[in-house]
C-alpha cells in the first residue's frame, strides 16, 4: 500500500473536518437529547452518522438494508476501557460509534480507539488469514487439522524426550479474562510453569512493590477519581499519549483547581499541561521521591496520625531519608535543583488529597521495585492511600493486562495470586473438579510443580544459557508466542539467536508479528490465525479494576479461530480435554469446532478467586452494567438510583461501574465493588476496607496490626486483627451465622479457600469486618533486597563517579531458574569506559498513534498515515555536535553491539545527553527491511527498526522486569 505524505499546508475552508465542526458549533444540543433524536431506532449512539462528514463509517449514507444490530464492546488498546458501539448490518461491521454514556470515556476516543473497525475488518486486511508453516524459508498455507496434529505431536515429543519444562508458553495481555484464565489452566495441565505474559515487562515491579506494601498490586483509585484530587503528580507517565482519554479526567481536575506536577526526563505532551515540570535524569526516581520526602519530614508535613495508625516502619524510612537524601545529594544524582524539589513536595503536601500517577517510565528498570516502593512510601507519609482523590494511580498498558495479571498465566502463581504451593494447587484442583494427584502427575515432579517458571523477559537465556547453570533439566526447545509481540522485549540480537536455535516456534496471533520475520530459519515456524477480541465475547478489566463485558460483534474472519477454541483443540491433541473443559458447556463455531462457553468460564473463576474478589462479578451483573452504563456517576462511578435491567431483572442501585475488584462474596451478596481500595471511611458493603494482614502479626516486637480505632466504618471489630479462618470464626461466635452447607464447606478453611463464600458473607454483611484482617502498610519490607528503597545506578550508567557511590546488586545464581548478572555487567561497563563510547542516555516509550509492539496499529491504514517512520529524539546541542539535521537518517548504536537506522527528530523535548525512541516499531533489522520475510500480504504497512533490537542487558532484582528506560547509546549520521 502506498501512503500519502502528510501535507505541510494549513487546512483550507473545504477541509471536511472543519466543515463538520462548524456545523456542530452552530447548534446547542443536550447530549442525551441529541442521541435520542439521532434516528437510530436500534438505539446506537449514532454520533458519527450525524456529522456532515461521516468520520468513521460507510463512504455513502444509505438506507439500512437487512438486519441492523448494535453490539457494545471495549477498545482493545490501552487500559482506560473505552466503550464502543459497533453497528452491524447482515453480519458485517459497517460503522462504530463512541459511547457517550460510558462513565470511563464519556464518548471520547483517541486515534487508536476511533479506528478499531479498520483493524483487519476489511478486504485489505494484513491479518493472518489461515494457518501457515515455514517450508524452505517461505510460508506455506496448511490446514488447521495439519497444524494441530503437527504442532501438538512435536510438543508431545519434546515433553517426552526433554520434559514439559523444555517448552515456554507466552500468553497475552490482549486475551480477555476468560481466555487468560484458561491459558494458565491449559499450560498447567500440559505440565509446566514456564509461562508468562506482557505484564512481566511492563508492570511486574508495580505488582510486587505495591502488593508488598499494602496488600494487592493494583491501581488503588481510578481515572475518574482524579476529578476528586487537589494535586496530581505524574512520574514515569506520559498519559496524554499513552492513555489519552485518561487526560480527560485529569483536565477536569485542573479545571476544578487541582495542581499538576510532571517529572520526566522528556518534556512530554503531559508535561505541557503541568503547573510544574521536573526534568530529572532517567533512573533516579528514588533520589527524587526521597528528596521530596526529606522536605516533607523537615517541615512536618507528614500525616503523623495516619502513620501511627496505619503504617509500619516509617520511622526507619525517615532516618534513612534525612541522612542520605539531603538536597545537595538529590541534585547531584537527579540534576533537579533544591528549589524545584521543595516546591514539588510543598505542592503535594499542602494540596491534599494528592495522587501519584506512574506507568512504565517508573517500572522498567533494574531497580524498578525500589522506584515503586518509594512512590508508595511518599503517599503513605502524606496519608493519601485509602482516600478519594488520593491513591497510587498506576496506569496499565494493554486493554486487559490487569485482568491477565490477576487471573492469567503468571509463572509464579495460579489465578488470583494464590501462588504455586501445594495448598494453592489443591484449591484450584477443587475448583476445576480434577484430582490433585492427576494434576501432580502432569508435571515432572512436585518440586517443579511448585517452582516458579521462566519469565518472558528471560526465555532467551532459557535457550542460550549453559545447561548446568539452569535450575531445570533441559534448555528450552520450543517457544509458543500466543498473542505477544517479541519486539517489546530487550536484547534483540540474542533473541534472534535464540529463535534460530529452538526446535520449533509457534505464533498464535491475529497478525504474524515480528516473530515471523526476525529469525533466519528454513523451517520449524508455524503461524496460527487467532481472531480479534471483537470476534468473540468475554470480560476485560480496565486499569481501575472495573470489569466490562464485550459482546461478540462479528464471526471470526477468514480462517481465524478464537483463542479458547484453539486451546481446546490442543487439549484434545494432548489428551486432557475432559479435565480442561469439565465445567463448561461446549458450542460449535461456524467451522464446527468446539469452544467453551465464555460465561461458564467466568462462573468458574468466580467460584475460585476469593483472594482478590473476582467472585461477585457474574456475567449477568456485568452485562447489566454495560446496558445501563448511563446511570453510573462519572465522578464516583456509583449508581445511586434504582434501575432494573430488563433482560436479567437485576437492579444496579448501589453498584460501582464494572464492579471493580475486589467485589467480594458471591454475586447474590451483591457487593458493589471497590473503586477506592483500603478506604476506612466507608463500610464494607459500600466498598470500604483496610490494609491487608498478610505479613504476620508482629515484626521484631513491633505490632503490624492497625491501631485501635482504625477500621472500616461501622466494623464490629474496632482494633487491628489477623485474617479470618474457621478457627477465628468459632472463637468470635460467628460460626453459627453460617448456613449448614456453608459450615460444611468452611470447615478447615480460611477466607481464601472457602468455596461457599460463607466466611466472607458473615464478616462483611453481618459485621462490617474485613475477613483479610486489618493491618498496617509496610514502609519497610523484609523480603526484598532493599527493605528501604535505595538508589542504585543503572547497569549502564553515564556517571561512573556515582556508580562508585551507588553500586547495583550482587549477581544472583538461581533466580527464576537461571543466573542473573548485576555487578558483573556494571563493573565491566565502567572498566571498558562504555560511557565515553556511548555518551547518550537512551530511553523509550509510547506514541499516541500506535500501541504495544505495533503490528496491529501499524497495519491500520488510518494510523499508518500518521507516523510513517521510526525516529530518535535528540537534543539540538547533541545533534549540532554530530552534524545531524532534522529528519536525517542516523545510526543508533548501543553496548549490545546492535546498530539501528532511524530518523533524527532534533528537539528540545529531551535534554542534552538524553535520547528517546518509540517502541512500537518492527520489520526492519539493523538497516534492512524484512518485507520479503513476512507471509505474502501480511507485513505491516509501516515497518521500522525496533528499539529493543539495541537495548541492553538488565533486570529487576525481584521480578525480572527488563531495563528499557535507562541505557546508553551513540548517535551518528548514516
Amino acid at each position: 500500500m502506498q501512503l500519502t505524505r502528510k501535507a505541510q499546508t494549513a487546512a483550507t475552508p473545504q477541509n471536511p473536518l472543519t466543515r463538520a465542526m462548524s456545523a456542530l458549533a452552530a447548534k446547542t444540543v443536550d447530549r442525551r437529547a441529541f442521541l435520542k433524536g439521532s434516528g437510530m431506532t436500534v438505539g446506537a449512539a449514532a454520533f458519527a452518522s450525524q456529522l456532515p462528514l461521516n468520520m468513521i463509517g460507510e463512504a455513502q449514507a444509505q438506507a439500512a438494508k437487512g438486519k441492523v444490530e448494535v453490539k457494545r464492546s471495549v477498545c482493545t488498546h490501552c487500559s482506560v476501557g473505552c466503550s464502543i458501539d459497533a453497528v452491524v448490518q447482515d453480519g458485517v461491521w459497517i460503522r462504530q460509534e463512541p459511547v457517550f454514556d460510558s462513565p470511563l470515556n464519556l464518548g471520547a476516543h483517541c486515534a487508536k480507539g476511533a479506528s478499531v473497525r479498520e483493524h483487519g475488518m476489511t478486504e485489505h486486511s494484513h491479518r493472518l488469514k489461515y494457518p501457515m508453516k515455514l517450508v524452505d524459508g517461505k510460508y506455506k498455507r496448511i490446514s488447521w487439522e495439519q497444524a494441530i496434529n503437527e504442532i501438538g505431536g512435536k510438543l508431545l515429543d519434546i515433553k517426552k524426550a526433554h520434559g514439559a519444562d523444555a517448552t515456554m508458553w507466552i500468553g497475552s495481555s490482549k486475551h480477555n479474562n476468560e481466555q487468560s484464565y484458561l491459558f494458565r489452566k491449559f499450560v498447567s495441565m500440559f505440565g509446566t510453569n514456564n509461562m508468562d505474559h506482557q505484564a512481566r515487562i511492563c508492570h511486574s515491579t508495580t505488582v510486587a512493590g505495591v502488593a508488598n506494601t499494602w496488600g494487592y498490586g493494583a491501581m488503588t483509585n481510578s481515572y475518574n477519581d482524579l476529578q476528586n484530587t487537589k494535586c496530581m503528580f505524574f512520574i514515569g507517565s506520559n498519559a496524554a499519549e499513552a492513555h489519552p482519554v485518561s487526560m480527560l479526567h485529569a483536565l477536569v481536575a485542573k479545571e476544578r483547581g487541582a495542581k499538576m506536577i510532571v517529572a520526566d526526563p522528556r518534556f512530554t505532551r503531559t508535561a505541557a499541561k503541568a503547573d510544574q515540570y521536573l526534568r530529572f535524569r532517567s533512573g533516579t526516581d528514588v533520589a527524587l521521591l526521597f528528596g521530596m520526602l526529606h522536605h516533607i519530614f523537615k517541615n512536618g508535613w507528614e500525616d503523623q496520625k495516619y502513620i501511627n495508625d496505619r503504617v509500619y516502619g516509617m520511622d526507619k524510612v525517615r532516618e534513612d531519608v534525612m541522612k542520605k537524601w539531603t538536597p545537595d545529594k538529590v541534585t547531584e544524582v537527579t540534576g533537579v535543583s533544591e528549589a524545584d524539589v521543595y516546591k514539588a513536595a510543598e505542592t503535594m503536601a499542602l494540596n491534599k488529597p494528592s495522587t501519584i500517577i506512574w506507568c512504565m517510565g517508573q517500572t522498567q528498570h533494574s531497580i524498578g521495585n525500589a522506584f515503586v516502593r518509594a512512590s508508595c512510601i511518599l503517599q503513605l507519609a502524606l496519608g493519601n492511600i485509602g482516600m478519594a482523590g488520593g491513591g497510587a494511580n498506576i496506569y496499565r498498558g494493554h486493554d486487559n493486562v490487569q485482568g491477565a495479571t490477576d487471573i492469567g498465566p503468571n509463572p509464579d502463581s495460579l489465578p488470583g495470586y494464590y501462588g504455586i504451593a501445594a495448598g494453592a494447587w489443591k484449591h484450584w484442583c477443587r475448583v476445576w473438579g480434577v484430582d490433585y494427584e492427576w494434576m501432580k502427575a502432569q508435571f515432572q515432579n512436585q518440586t517443579m510443580m511448585e517452582k516458579s517458571g521462566m519469565t518472558v523477559s528471560r526465555w532467551i537465556d532459557g535457550v542460550l544459557e549453559k545447561n548446568e547453570l539452569l535450575d531445570q533439566d533441559s534448555n528450552l526447545r520450543a517457544i509458543i508466542y500466543w498473542g505477544h509481540a517479541p519486539n517489546s522485549q530487550t536484547r534483540g540480537l540474542e533473541m534472534k539467536e535464540a529463535m534460530e536455535k529452538v526446535d520449533m516456534m509457534v505464533i498464535v496471533d491475529p497478525y504474524p508479528t515480528a516473530a515471523a520475520a526476525m529469525p533466519d530459519r528454513k523451517d520449524g515456524v508455524y503461524l496460527l490465525p487467532a481472531c480479534t477480541q471483537f470476534e468473540t465475547s468475554g470480560s476485560v478489566t480496565a486499569s481501575n479494576r472495573s470489569i466490562q463485558w464485550r459482546e461478540k460483534i462479528i464471526d471470526p474472519l477468514f480462517e481465524s479461530k478464537t483463542d479458547h477454541a484453539i486451546m481446546y483443540a490442543f487439549a484434545k491433541r494432548f489428551g486432557f480435554e475432559k479435565e480442561f473443559a469439565k465445567n463448561y458447556k461446549l458450542v460449535k463455531d461456524k467451522g464446527g469446532w468446539d469452544e467453551p462457553v465464555m460465561e461458564d468460564v467466568t462462573r468458574e473463576f468466580n467460584k475460585g478467586t476469593w483472594t482478590i474478589g473476582y467472585t461477585g462479578q457474574s456475567p449477568e451483573r456485568l452485562k447489566a452494567h454495560m446496558r445501563l452504563m448511563q446511570h453510573f456517576d462519572p465522578r464516583t462511578l456509583r449508581a445511586t438510583e434504582s434501575v432494573v435491567d430488563k433482560e436479567t431483572g437485576y437492579d444496579i442501585k448501589g453498584d460501582y461501574f464494572g464492579l471493580p475488584w475486589p467485589c467480594y462474596g458471591t454475586p447474590e451478596v451483591k457487593h458493589p465493588g471497590s473503586p477506592v481500595l483500603y478506604r476506612t471511611d466507608l463500610s464494607m458493603m459500600d466498598g470500604g476496607g483496610c490494609f491487608r494482614a498478610n505479613f504476620g502479626i508482629s515484626r521484631e516486637g513491633v505490632d503490624l496490626l492497625a491501631a485501635d480505632g482504625s477500621h472500616p466504618k461501622d466494623s464490629d471489630i474496632t482494633t487491628g486483627h489477623p485474617e479470618f479462618d474457621h478457627v477465628l470464626m468459632k472463637k468470635l461466635g460467628w460460626w453459627s451465622e453460617l448456613t449448614p452447607d456453608e459450615q460444611k464447606e468452611a470447615e478447615g478453611k480460611n477466607w481464601k479457600t472457602d468455596l461457599s463464600g460463607g466466611i466472607q458473607r458473615v464478616c462483611m454483611v453481618n459485621h462490617n469486618t474485613h475477613f483479610w484482617g486489618n493491618a498496617k502498610a509496610r514502609a519497610v519490607v523484609w523480603n526484598f533486597p532493599d527493605g528501604i528503597p535505595q538508589h542504585r545506578e543503572p547497569l549502564y550508567s553515564p556517571r561512573p563517579d556515582l556508580v562508585a557511590k551507588y553500586p547495583t546488586h550482587d549477581d544472583r545464581k538461581a533466580f527464576w531458574r537461571m543466573p542473573t548478572l548485576f555487578k558483573t555487567v556494571q563493573q565491566k561497563a565502567v572498566a571498558d569506559k562504555v560511557h565515553e563510547k556511548y555518551p547518550i542516555v537512551l530511553t523509550s516509550g509510547r506514541l499516541v498513534e500506535y500501541e504495544g509492539g505495533g503490528d496491529e496499529t501499524r497495519s491500520n491504514p488510518w494510523l499508518a498515515e500518521l507516523q510513517q517512520e521510526n525516529f530518535v529524539e535528540i537534543n539540538t546541542k547533541d545533534a549540532e555536535n554530530r552534524g545531524i539535521k532534522y529528519w536525517d537518517n542516523v545510526w543508533v548504536s548501543t553496548p549490545s553491539g546492535a546498530k539501528i537506522k532511524v530518523r533524527a527528530l532534533v528537539t528540545e523535548r529531551v535534554g542534552p545527553g538524553t535520547s528517546f525512541i518509540p517502541f512500537h516499531f518492527a520489520g526492519w533489522w539493523q538497516g534492512k527491511d524484512l518485507l520479503d520475510k513476512y507471509p505474502d500480504g501480511s507485513a505491516p504497512i509501516v515497518r521500522g527498526e525496533a528499539v529493543n533490537t539495541a537495548t541492553t542487558y538488565g533486570y529487576d532484582s525481584v521480578t525480572m522486569m527488563q531495563e528499557t528506560k535507562t541505557t546508553l547509546c551513540n548517535i551518528e549520521r548514516a
